[in-house]
């Protein structure tokens, strides 16, 4: 005789698909999860951090400018002499660069920035640095207001905000190339529409009481990381030799990355000095 048994195999697909709607449920959750995550990881780096070092940079650019018109007032330190270069009197806050053999390092992944070698770029670490700001670039067409402070090493310098003094060139008014470096997205990214610069933009540097005007010349929308042509004394792209200059001057650099949100190439915006004044 011979026993038929009914719905056995049903009941095992619903089981199977009750247990294939679990797993397709936690997978789910899992995915909300850590695009939670990963966007609350995005804000910080992209907004969060952007708020704090702005506020820092700001904090700091007022304590500089009280410092200099208490010294203006006690007729201390900063009260110059009109000389167009920094003289004795700036030495303890522009930090003496390295000699002008030294290769400039590289700012890192998020000038943006990028790191490696010895390269000019918006981020990055390495090089002599100290970290204490001692003057300020001003960008009048974009609104920029920032801190400088000597090195490009990215947290003790780039990430708080600052503009970063590569190690190796030239003092501001000073012959040879002032070249900055700084963050183009993240950290305050004071040198996010440096792109937007044209011949004639004023860029205006002010140290313990001197100012020194400088005039865009022209601009490098793209060059290798490890173009350091851009900042020697007389700046000239080695892998671009077309753009640059070709006599000594009082120049300055801004370097930073591009496109943005990577580092795979540098922008260079370059200047020269047309003005120096004390007061």
């Amino acid at each position: 005789m011979r026993v038929v048994v009914h719905g056995r195999g049903a009941g095992s697909r619903r089981a199977g698909l009750r247990g294939l709607r679990g797993l397709l449920w936690v997978t789910a959750e899992l995915a909300v999860t850590v695009g939670v995550v990963v966007l609350l990881l995005v804000v910080h780096q992209v907004w969060w951090t952007n708020r704090l070092a702005a506020a820092s940079a700001q904090r700091q650019v007022a304590a500089l400018e009280r410092g200099w018109a208490e010294e203006r007032r006690g007729g201390g330190p900063g009260a110059g002499d009109g000389a167009g270069g920094l003289g004795e009197s700036a030495s303890a806050s522009a930090p003496a660069p390295a000699p002008a053999s030294a290769s400039p390092p590289s700012p890192s992944p998020s000038v943006s920035g990028s790191s490696p070698g010895s390269s000019p770029s918006g981020s990055g670490s390495g090089g002599s640095t100290g970290s204490s700001a001692y003057g300020v670039l001003r960008i009048p067409r974009l609104g920029v207001v920032v801190p400088i402070a000597q090195g490009v090493d990215k947290r003790a310098v780039l990430d708080k905000g600052y503009a970063g003094h590569y190690p190796g060139t030239a003092r501001p008014g000073a012959e040879g190339n002032f070249a900055l470096a700084g963050h183009r997205n993240t950290h305050g990214e004071p040198f996010r529409y440096i792109n937007r610069l044209r011949p004639g933009d004023e860029l205006v540097v002010e140290v313990q009481g001197r100012t020194f005007t400088y005039v865009v010349r022209k601009t490098l929308a793209e060059t290798s990381e490890r173009d350091v042509g851009v900042i020697a004394p007389v700046p000239r792209s080695a892998v671009r030799p077309e753009y640059g200059f070709g006599e000594p001057g009082a120049y300055i650099t801004l370097t930073t990355c591009t496109p943005e949100y990577s580092s795979t190439y540098r922008l260079v915006v370059w200047g020269t000095l047309v003005r120096a004044a004390t007061g």
